[in-house]
């Protein structure tokens, strides 16, 4: 039995997870940094 599909498989999904999840960060940092922003220019 040939075991490269499944680990294959285990690999891009922990590849898109990761990615997922960077670009899930990334969006958050920049609405916080552009609400950090607006809290500083409104001072």
């Amino acid at each position: 039995m040939n075991h490269w599909p499944y680990i294959i498989a285990a690999y891009g999904l922990t590849a898109l997870g990761t990615l997922g999840l960077s670009v899930a960060s990334w969006r958050a940092m920049r609405k916080a940094e552009a609400l950090a922003d607006a809290l500083r220019r409104e001072r």
